[in-house]
């Protein structure tokens, strides 16, 4: 399985070209020019057709690091790899009494790479002001990979893109460190994550789902950001005439 997550790592990284070039883009156009680093722990959530909802039972262990670069004081720009368990069960989360007789389960590896917009809606940042949080709204674009023990069929592949979204809030604790939390939903084009999609109605062995609704994933936790943050120094009027003279 190690060597599993290595190849879809590798994978994953193939398409982080791209976020380099937007990520580049939008330093050429940066209004206010700070730069972060950071990482976070916390859980995968994953719902589709064998759990639906948060419950605290389907919750796995997931840490990401990430870089963000603040283009302006409202709008941040984040690039940020992701990784970790993500897994379901009708024994332990039976969504209906089909699931009691399906009575399928998953465990894999998820590697996520993903960059994204943030926008804050507080002048948390703003020096005129006193206040030291923000909630924030953000959304973008992600490549993932998935690795795991379970049978897969032939059609799809193990590297899919996902449309990340969500929000969450940010607490200033001095101005080189900053605390935050966020949930964030992962909306995918793709219905196995859990291995359970479209079958064969007739055939009552109840080893399939529902082909028209695609699976989720989430990831929610707490973060630590180190802020490269600088205080321009001050320039003098008279030194500037003096060398025009």
């Amino acid at each position: 399985m190690k060597n599993s997550i290595l190849n879809i790592s590798g994978k994953v990284f193939l398409y982080f070209p791209v976020f380099v070039f937007i990520w580049l883009t939008g330093l050429s156009t940066a209004v206010a020019q700070e730069t972060e680093i950071g990482f976070g722990l916390g859980g995968f959530k994953y719902s589709g057709d064998l759990s639906r909802g948060i419950n605290i039972k389907s919750i796995k262990p997931a840490g990401t690091v990430f870089f963000r670069s603040n283009i302006s004081k409202a709008v941040s720009f984040r690039i940020a790899a992701t990784g970790g368990k993500l897994a379901g069960s009708d024994e332990r989360t039976p969504i209906d009494p089909f699931a009691v007789n399906r009575d399928h389960s998953f465990d894999i590896f998820l590697f996520e790479a993903s960059t994204v917009f943030e926008y804050h809606f507080l002048k948390w940042r703003d020096e005129s002001t006193l206040i030291r949080w923000t909630p924030y709204f953000f959304g973008g674009f992600a490549i993932f990979g998935i690795s795991g023990e379970s049978e897969k069929p032939a059609e799809y592949s193990n590297v899919q893109p996902a449309l990340p979204f969500g929000f969450g809030f940010k607490y200033i604790l001095n101005p080189k460190w900053y605390l935050g939390a966020e949930f964030g939903a992962r909306k995918t084009f793709f219905d196995y994550l859990d291995n359970v999609s479209s079958g064969d109605g007739t055939i009552k062995d109840y080893q399939y789902g529902n082909k028209f609704d695609n699976d989720l994933y989430y990831f929610m936790g707490l973060s630590l950001t180190y802020s490269f943050y600088t205080i321009p120094c001050p320039t003098s009027p008279y030194k500037k005439n003096y060398r025009r003279r």
